[in-house]
């Protein structure tokens, strides 16, 4: 496991974002409380916390990326 920072991973407007990866999966953490839930239910138990996640509804189109950094 590693934890590290990144820069704007395209899903600013939901504030911090969490990414596991390899399965790809995203969340949004509202405060420490979720954070620990993430880590307990996904990391250590291999589940879901579903009303964190972000799905594709959460992903601008690309279009609409390059539009909004006026590519």
């Amino acid at each position: 496991m590693r934890v590290n920072t990144s820069g704007c991973l395209d899903r600013c407007e939901f504030g911090p974002v969490i990414v596991i990866y390899p399965e790809g999966i995203w969340y949004h953490a509202h405060n420490y409380a979720d954070i620990d839930e993430i880590l307990t239910v996904h990391v250590r138990d291999r589940g879901r916390v579903r009303r964190l996640m972000l799905t594709e509804k959460h992903v601008p189109p690309k279009n609409e990326t390059k539009k909004a950094l006026k590519l």
